[in-house]
């Protein structure tokens, strides 16, 4: 199969996106507190999948558009919002279907480490927000990223693959590692104003419902959260 092949298992990745420990209760409640009051707002969900940070942003008042490269996964989410949001393939690698200024606030959540270079989309975000729009996005921590690569060099950006089991399918996801350093940098030549830079911790609840994962993400990096603005 593909390498992202998000279609051949967009069922059995949404089910388990759902509900694990990793999104449901870290990376999801994370990045919507960081986003904050979305009342009238006109948002872009970068990277939406099956719909689950669409469908809270919309019980906050958004009024939203989701763009996905994954037509199945798109597909779910046009079930799960019922109408409620503007839904389109698009991929963050090519210029987005949208005016300059479209949106007021866009929210990339874990789709920054599947891109191999950060400066088109980048640019992109910023032709689609005006200034003082906001920039919210969730991505791989560089350290857990350099850790499950093995790679000898933490500065270089580099890319590696890795096995995901979802159902009965093992898929091979590849990502990008790059250093803290340049992610900062692609920021701030995009036109961006880092406003806040986080490292949370997961929901509570996980302690009790996902013992073992709520060790692992309370003593160790996993994904950093950004807040940045258009100058």
């Amino acid at each position: 199969m593909p390498e992202n092949d998000y279609d051949a298992f967009a069922a059995a990745y949404d089910a388990d996106n759902e509900n694990n420990a990793w999104n449901a209760y870290y990376e999801r409640p994370a990045i919507l507190s960081l986003v904050g009051d979305v009342t009238g707002l006109r948002v872009l969900d970068a990277g939406c999948g099956g719909g689950a940070h669409a469908a809270a942003l919309l019980d906050r008042g958004a009024i939203l558009t989701g763009i996905d490269s994954s037509a199945g996964l798109l597909e779910i989410a046009q079930r799960r919002l019922e109408g409620r949001a503007r839904l389109l393939v698009a991929d963050l690698n090519e210029p987005m279907p949208f005016h300059d200024g479209s949106f007021d606030l866009i929210l990339a959540s874990l789709v920054m480490h599947y891109l191999p270079d950060w400066a088109r989309p980048l640019s992109e975000f910023a032709r689609l927000l005006p200034q003082g729009g906001r920039l919210v996005f969730s991505t791989h921590h560089p350290f857990m990223d350099h850790q499950l690569a093995g790679h000898e060099n933490y500065f270089e950006t580099y890319s590696f693959s890795e096995t995901w089991q979802r159902g009965r399918k093992a898929m091979t996801m590849r990502f990008w590692h790059r250093p803290l350093h340049a992610m900062v940098d692609a920021l701030k030549a995009a036109g961006f104003q880092i406003e806040s830079l986080n490292e949370p911790q997961p929901d509570p609840e996980a302690r009790s419902r996902f013992p073992q994962a709520y060790q692992n993400l309370t003593t160790k990096p996993r994904f950093l959260f950004f807040s940045a603005v258009k100058a």
